[in-house]
Order: structure tokens, then C-alpha cells, then sequence
């Protein structure tokens, strides 16, 4: 049987330090609205987190991308209580095992103090010293309008993006008139469920954590800009992303077809083109068919090699020892949960 192959697949936003978060305890109160999930789950967890946690949650999350053929990763990092040296760290893991990264740090006033300035300083740093990646920037809500001011007067001056969630939920409705006449088109929008007005960049389209978040479809279909598709931190499976991006697509629109959806997820060429020369064996054939790939699942990669090299072969990574890397996750988790 011929095997199908195609480039290394993009995750156009995600949050690689939630691969920790599996399992974690409950919260401590039930949360009822997209507020409350950030105060009760994911706000407590990245204030938890420190660089042990953050190399073995990233190394874990880059091992899991490149078994589902994803080669590149734009992530978007927070980790209050360890801020300084975190996006290397997260490079230098993900580099092990052979995936590709642009990294950000989500700067946010949400903790006072000089919170946002060393986020700040933590991507000018990173940026000024070679590393790949944008300026990063929670969300509006979360931010003084001198906060998103100086996001962008760096991300000018450094030459690239600003990567930012953007009217996710309704608390964050405001984002597209405070974001007006900052937002460039090197800027990457994620979400952008409640935004009310056209602003410039690259949107990314989560679609399975909209639906766990409750906060509404985007309908990316009806804007102009270009789209990526990205997890939000729940995997880098971007097949699977993909197949969900369609079927929610068509749920709005019945007349749609999957070569959107498709156009959705090779659109992460157009922020890291590298991983189009990248190359995936999967163990199907027509896996490169948009209309074949949205109605099959369990597609797995065989074979992957990134910049010439196989970094995985026979569904196992070359680099590192796959058990290791899960089983020192485990006990960074362990570690995590307890703080908790």
C-alpha cells in the first residue's frame, strides 16, 4: 500500500505547559462561566508552575506533537511565580526532541506589582538573544492600555508579531476597539469569538477549546483575515483539530466544504514555513485529501524528519526515550498537583 506523506504540521496557538493538567484536582468551586474557568483552573495552575515543571511540560508536549506529525509550535507561555529564563527553557526542550517553536510570554497586569514588566523583559530578552518567537500578551482584559502599548512598541522595535488572546470570551468584548491602531499584520489573534470589528494579523481559530470553554463559535469563514488552526493547549493533534474545525464549520454552514478547514490548518506554513519542507509518513494513504482526512480518524505518523534528520521513526522518537520523558512528566505533575 502507498503511504501518504506531507509536510510537518503547524500548531498555530498553543499552551504547552498544560500538559501538566491532566488529572489535576478539581477546583476548589465549580466554575460556572468562562471567567470562572481562568480563576478556578488555568490561573491557578500557571501561578503554580516552576522551570522543572515548565522543561518536562514542554518536552512532553513537543514529544506528543511529533507523533501526531506536528513539526512546528507557536506556544504561548505564563508562569508567574518563574518568569525569567522560562521561554528558553521551553526552547531548549523542545529543541531535544526535535520540534520547532516560536515562543511568547503572556504579559498581563492581572497580578500587580511588576508582574507585566518582567513578562516584558522576559520576551525582549529572549527575542534580543536569537531566541524565535513574538511578544506575548494575555489578553486585553487583563491588561492597562499602557501595558498593550508598550506589548506592541517592543514588538515594533524587535521586528515581530504580537501573539494575544482576543475577545475569547465577552469579558474581553472590548478587545477590538482597545487593540484598534496598535494591531499590525505580523500580529497573531487568537480566538477572536466576540470581536466586533475587523483589526489586522493572523487569526487563530481554536475550535475544541471554544466548544470546552463555552464561549461561542468564531466563524473565521466570514472574516478576511488569514486563519490558523491551533489548540489552545489541549494536544497538537492538528489532524484531529482539523477534522473538528470542519465539522463545526459545517454545522454553521451546511454548503461548506473541508478544503476551508484544510486551508485552515496549512495556513501555519505562512508563520513557519520551515515545516512545510519538513517531512511526515503517515500510515494511511490520501491523508494529503481534505475530503478523505476529515472523515477518518486514527491517522497516525510513522516517520518524521525535521531540517534532515528522521526525529521519528516506526511512531517512536529518535531523540529521546519517550517513557523517560513521560514519566519524569508524571512526577513534575505530581509536583504540580500538590501546590495545588
Amino acid at each position: 500500500m502507498d503511504l501518504s506523506t506531507t509536510g510537518g504540521l503547524v500548531c498555530g496557538h498553543h499552551h504547552l505547559y498544560s500538559a501538566l493538567a491532566r488529572g489535576m484536582p478539581a477546583p476548589p468551586t465549580q466554575p460556572t462561566d468562562f471567567v470562572t474557568i481562568l480563576e478556578q483552573i488555568w490561573w491557578r495552575l500557571d501561578a503554580a508552575l516552576d522551570l522543572e515543571m515548565i522543561r518536562w511540560s514542554a518536552m512532553l508536549g513537543a514529544l506528543e506533537a511529533l507523533e501526531c506529525g506536528t513539526t512546528a509550535i507557536i506556544d504561548h507561555h505564563e508562569s508567574p511565580a518563574a518568569i525569567e529564563g522560562s521561554l528558553s527553557v521551553i526552547a531548549e526542550a523542545c529543541a531535544a526532541v526535535g520540534v520547532r517553536t516560536c515562543l511568547a510570554y503572556g504579559i498581563t497586569d492581572r497580578h500587580g506589582g511588576d508582574g507585566a514588566r518582567r513578562g516584558l523583559e522576559e520576551n525582549e530578552r529572549f527575542l534580543r538573544g536569537g531566541g524565535r518567537g513574538m511578544v506575548g500578551v494575555h489578553a486585553a482584559f487583563t491588561c492597562s492600555d499602557a501595558t498593550l502599548a508598550a506589548a506592541a512598541e517592543l514588538a515594533a522595535d524587535v521586528g515581530v508579531g504580537v501573539h494575544i488572546h482576543v475577545a475569547e470570551g465577552r469579558v474581553d468584548a472590548s478587545a477590538g476597539k482597545r487593540l484598534a491602531g496598535l494591531a499590525r499584520d505580523d500580529w497573531l489573534l487568537v480566538h477572536c469569538v466576540h470581536l466586533d470589528r475587523d483589526l489586522p494579523g493572523t487569526i487563530a481559530h481554536n475550535p475544541r477549546s471554544n466548544m470546552n470553554n463555552a464561549v461561542g463559535y468564531a466563524r473565521p469563514a466570514s472574516r478576511s483575515n488569514p486563519v490558523v488552526l491551533g489548540t489552545d493547549g489541549i494536544g497538537a493533534d492538528m489532524l484531529e483539530e482539523f477534522r473538528l474545525a470542519y465539522a463545526r464549520l459545517r454545522e454553521d454552514d451546511v454548503t461548506a466544504s473541508p478544503d476551508v478547514a484544510w486551508g485552515w490548518l496549512t495556513g501555519g506554513y505562512q508563520l513557519m514555513p520551515e515545516a512545510a519542507d519538513d517531512v511526515v509518513v503517515w500510515d494511511r494513504p490520501q491523508v494529503s485529501d481534505p475530503w478523505w482526512a476529515a472523515f477518518t480518524p486514527g491517522v497516525r505518523a510513522l516517520d518524521v524528519t525535521v531540517a534532515g534528520e528522521k526525529v521519528l521513526h516506526d511512531g517512536v522518537a529518535t531523540r529521546v526515550d519517550a517513557d523517560e520523558v513521560r514519566a519524569k512528566a508524571a512526577e513534575q505533575a505530581a509536583r504540580l498537583f500538590a501546590r495545588l
